[in-house]
């Protein structure tokens, strides 16, 4: 297993209804997209005061690196990406592992 974490600075004009968008658009991700085995989206509620301004995040979870980097130049994944992620986005970082 491969996990994709990616943590979101969101710009400060950002509203519910946006997220929801985005939240949306990654979970649609999962059925259109080979090699993903599970998405898991949300905001920060960490007491411990140590995000640097990161408030949103998400892990893709793939069955390998190969699905991972299949992923990556995917038709859906770029339209996610261009489309509900970057709009709403100061900034953002990405960390991958094997499982």
């Amino acid at each position: 297993m491969l996990e994709h974490i990616v943590l979101l600075k969101l710009k400060a004009d950002t509203t519910d209804q946006q997220l929801q968008g985005l939240t949306d658009a990654l979970m649609g991700m999962k059925e259109q997209i080979p090699g993903i085995v599970d998405i898991t989206a949300g905001i920060n509620n960490s007491p411990e005061g140590k995000s640097h301004g990161f408030s949103y995040g998400f892990i893709v979870r793939f069955v390998d690196q190969a699905a991972r980097d299949n992923y990556l130049p995917h038709p859906k994944h770029i339209e996610v990406a261009t489309q509900s992620l970057r709009p709403l986005v100061d900034d953002v970082l990405v960390f991958d592992y094997d499982d």
